[in-house]
């Protein structure tokens, strides 16, 4: 059967002679040069018969092998589908069924014209551009001052876009029964790098925009299909239908925010509690039904005071990105604008964190930039630029989902973009960033976020955290400034000497111990500020667990839960930044990714949560134990007195470890910390440099703080009274731990 197609060429390569080069690949004969049939204000045009649904074909200067022909990269696939006539460009392999839109003036020139309705407060209006153009991309759907939406998507292939929404009956050429006088069609204008790829339209919608919900209609340019409805990248949140997965537009600036006199700790006085919002407060007794599992349920218990009370400074919030699946751990993000439903609205969101401040909490998201959801994925074909499975978005395989092509200009664009905006519209302190070892992540986004958040000024007090295992010196940047990594030297280190056998590339030998415990700086870490130690997360196992599932197999409940409080006074003690898992303070025994927290069986009077609660909190008051700079032995702000590596007397080849602090500081500064791993005690000798009284604060079993806090007195029998700094043959109970403060005298 004989078809005929008229193929359009845009000749932007400026071809003398312009020949389309027919070819099937099925060992047919349909192979021939197509000389053009005319010419019009596009370009060119081809009129071909053929007798074949499909063939493929490419463009070139002049008849025969010896010329000039495009890039192979643009070999182009033609399908019947595609119908009579189509629309080719040069500078892309990419068919049309509509005639590509005419592209307008530099973005900028839209801006210019709106500027001055940009709200100034808690609104973010999508600005990042790597180009250094200083492109407003105006991405999204943002709300004016004057009522007025204006809507913004980037995608540098399509022939035309259209804006659907429930403002015109989500008319478009793809509607069931379409009414052209209802279409809206976007403009294209040039964004990034001058080229163009924005498309930008502006309504006025009658009664409550917040309850706009609208998609994108994309002609061309995507994988897989002609045309089609997608989701908006930049979406804010979904409308609750999430059968129909449309985007709702929402009004950042109306919450009413009284955290204005907030300000984000330093590093160093950082003591998070990661947290999964559906399991902090699923089936707790003491919150609400209807507010368990959600913003809400969080900030019930924030304002109850129980964050406060542990001794916790800053919240870790895993995922909070909406996902496919719910009640999950979160890790399955189908967009990086858009809060999850199940948790609650985006002002309940807000209302968290501004309790969260008001409450002296700083709070961090979790930013999942390194894959995507398998389930629902926006971003999956929505741009065939040719690169590949998933289109421009995306850059192979990663064992959790497709990965996402950071290191590329306009991706990285769209990821700074959400972090910004998080801490524009929703107060956030900082993220923590999932996975980001540089087999799954383009290290060239993290160096940007920290460069264009931080040093330009945006907010230049973030806290900027990095699952990065194992752990990888470029992200320490300066040290000081750089990014905070979860370590694998005190996680694995610890891990192995707990449980009493090989954990992953750790031993259970005395040497490391003492790197684990000095901020891991012989490994990764050129600053305290480049480390958070943690010996349980979503992602590993509770130290009981792993105890109980050791080579040692110690099932003696009393001993695992010894154990666990060596690991979370270990956490607390060592130089870094510690953080401890919800449920950790309870000895919550449990394997990995449960978010689950019996918390009704976990009274906050017993004993384990008392003990915790304490030595949480000493960390929280004394200097000592936080400890902040690039080698606080040089400055004769830490000084080790038990080790594996020092003499005899001071625990030589076994797994002791201990160090005072702040022998150059203020006298009633200075501390003491001692652990002994092994299962059997040791007798040690400690210099403790300074003459008086050293009060235990804490041991395994019991924590009594000074007053105010406690009762405690120097003078009580267990406390060390030295007349010259010299305290010998100080016993170590088996699987010990102990924090001192040094008194000068008597508590009057």
């Amino acid at each position: 059967m004989q078809h005929t197609v008229r193929v359009h060429y845009d000749n932007q390569l400026d071809f003398g002679d312009p020949v389309m080069w027919v070819w099937v690949s099925d060992g047919a004969t349909l192979e021939k040069e197509v000389h053009p049939t005319g010419s019009d204000e596009f370009g060119v045009y081809f009129d071909l018969t053929y007798n074949r649904t499909t063939f493929k074909f490419k463009f070139k200067d002049g008849t025969g092998k010896g010329v000039f022909w495009e890039d192979a990269r643009l070999e182009r696939y033609y399908h019947i589908q595609y119908g009579a006539e189509l629309w080719t460009m040069a500078d892309r392999h990419n068919i049309y069924s509509v005639r590509p839109a005419v592209p307008r003036e530099n973005v900028k020139s839209l801006y210019e014209q709106i500027k001055h309705l940009v709200p100034e407060h808690n609104f973010y209006l999508p600005n990042t551009d790597v180009s250094g153009m200083g492109v407003p991309s105006l991405l999204g759907a943002n709300l004016l001052k004057d009522g007025s939406l204006l809507f913004g998507f980037f995608h540098p292939r399509a022939a035309r876009v259209y804006l659907a929404g429930s403002f015109n009956g989500f008319q478009c050429p793809g509607h069931s029964n379409p009414d052209p006088s209802k279409f809206i069609e976007m403009e294209l204008y040039r964004g990034f790098y001058y080229q163009p790829n924005l498309w930008l339209a502006r309504i006025h919608p009658e009664g409550d925009p917040t309850q706009v919900e609208y998609k994108f209609y994309v002609q061309g340019g995507l994988g897989g299909v002609n045309e089609k409805y997608v989701t908006d990248p930049y979406t804010r949140v979904y409308a609750d239908d999430f059968k129909f997965r449309n985007c709702q537009v929402i009004d950042p600036t109306r919450f009413q925010w009284t955290d204005q006199q907030w300000k984000t700790p330093d590093m160093k006085d950082l003591i998070l509690y990661e947290m999964n919002v559906y399991g902090f407060t699923d089936n707790d007794p003491d919150i609400p039904e209807p507010l368990q599992g959600t913003f809400k349920g969080v900030t019930h218990r924030i304002k109850n005071g129980y964050l406060n009370d542990l001794g916790i400074t800053c919240i870790a919030l895993m995922p909070t990105a909406e996902v496919p699946k719910k009640q999950g751990l979160g890790y399955e993000p189908c967009s990086f604008m858009a809060v999850e439903k199940d948790f609650g609205s985006p002002d309940d969101f807000r209302e968290m964190i501004n309790e969260a401040h008001n409450h002296g909490l700083a709070v961090i998201i979790d930013q999942v930039f390194n894959h995507t959801s398998n389930d629902f994925n926006p971003l999956w074909d929505l741009i065939d630029d040719g690169s590949g499975e998933g289109g421009f978005y995306f850059a192979g395989k990663t064992m959790w989902g497709n990965k996402v092509a950071t290191g590329k200009d306009e991706v990285d664009n769209m990821l700074v973009d959400s972090c910004k905006l998080f801490i524009r519209e929703y107060h956030v302190d900082g993220f923590r960033f999932d996975a980001t070892h540089s087999f799954f992540l383009n290290h060239k986004l993290l160096h940007r976020i920290a460069h264009e958040i931080k040093d330009t000024g945006f907010k230049p007090d973030t806290i900027l955290i990095a699952e990065n295992l194992p752990n990888e010196q470029d992200l320490n940047l300066d040290g000081y400034n750089g990014f905070a990594q979860w370590s694998n030297d005190f996680h694995d280190k610890l891990k192995a000497i707990l449980r009493e056998g090989r954990f992953e590339g750790a031993e259970n030998v005395p040497e490391g111990l003492g790197n684990a415990f000095y901020f891991s700086k012989k490994g990764f870490a050129a600053h305290t500020n480049n480390v958070v130690n943690y010996i349980e997360s979503h992602d590993e196992n509770s130290v009981q667990f792993e105890v109980s599932t050791s080579t040692a197999q110690t099932w003696d409940p009393a001993v695992k839960a010894r154990k666990a409080r060596l690991g979370l006074m270990a956490t607390m003690t060592a130089l870094g930044q510690p953080m401890i898992y919800m449920g950790q303070e309870f000895g919550v025994e449990r394997e990995r990714n449960r978010i689950d927290v019996a918390w009704m069986e976990h009274p906050e009077t017993g004993p384990y949560h008392r003990w915790a609660r304490g030595v949480i909190n000493l960390r929280r008051r004394y200097p000592g134990l936080r400890l902040s700079g690039y080698n606080p032995i040089d400055t004769g702000e830490f000084t080790w007195m038990l080790g594996p590596w020092l003499d005899e007397s001071q625990g030589r080849a076994k797994r002791v470890i201990g160090w005072r602090t702040y022998d150059n500081g203020q006298p009633q500064e200075r501390t003491a910390v001692l652990f002994n791993f092994e299962n059997h005690e040791v007798k040690v000798d400690l210099d403790l440099h300074t003459p008086g009284y050293w009060v235990k604060l804490a041991d395994m079993d019991r924590v009594n703080d000074i007053p105010p806090v406690g009762d405690n007195r120097p003078g009580a029998g267990d406390s060390l009274c030295t007349e010259s700094g010299w305290f010998g043959q100080f016993t170590l109970p088996p699987l010990s731990g102990f924090i001192y403060k040094y008194e000068p005298q008597p508590i009057q």
